[in-house]
């Protein structure tokens, strides 16, 4: 499996137990949307890696406690803890019109309000205080906090993402 035809679906914490379960972080909005899950790629080596599971049961702290088949040791399931997992992305609930995904995204012309035409976006930075929009403009990269006060709509018809960036965000990126 390819990793650009996947989303990233959380990582493996730790190992639970002796009879090689492992406890999982969701790194999604809706966890219990993956309740039973059969199975996830692990990434290892920079490649994905399919594993079938017997169990994948969401916590009430939405953590995950799983196990996957044919893994019944600690010795065995130790050396994927850390590891990435992913699910294809065809297994991402389809979404309303005024709704989106992050990495649908990318590629979208992105228009402030005030300035017009910013730039295309060209990666999103999923970062542990907030997401970021990687948007080129004028041969340099501009970092645009994805929040409900600066990204105003998106237009997913158009590809257009409309914004209110804050006065001077721009300038911090053009000075040299």
């Amino acid at each position: 499996m390819n990793k650009d035809k996947c989303f990233h679906l959380g990582h493996i914490a730790k190992v639970h137990g002796l009879h090689g379960e492992v406890g999982i972080v969701l790194d999604v909005d809706y966890p219990e949307d993956y309740e039973g899950l059969e199975h996830v790629f692990v990434e290892q080596k920079s490649r994905l890696v399919p594993f079938f599971l017997e169990h994948f049961v969401i916590q009430p702290n939405g953590k995950v406690l799983a196990k996957f088949e044919d893994i019944d040791t600690v010795e065995k399931v130790s050396p994927l803890v850390g590891s990435e997992l992913y699910l294809p992305l065809t297994e991402l609930e389809e979404l309303g019109e005024d709704q989106y995904y992050y990495h649908d995204l990318i590629g979208f012309e992105v228009h402030d309000e005030a300035l017009g035409k910013i730039g295309e976006v060209k990666v999103i930075y999923d970062l542990e205080t907030q997401d970021l929009l990687g948007v080129e403009h004028k041969g340099k990269e501009v970092l645009i906090p994805i929040q409900e006060h600066i990204i105003q709509k998106v237009d997913k018809a158009e590809k257009k993402v409309y914004c209110q960036l804050p006065t001077g965000l721009l300038d911090i990126y053009l000075e040299d």
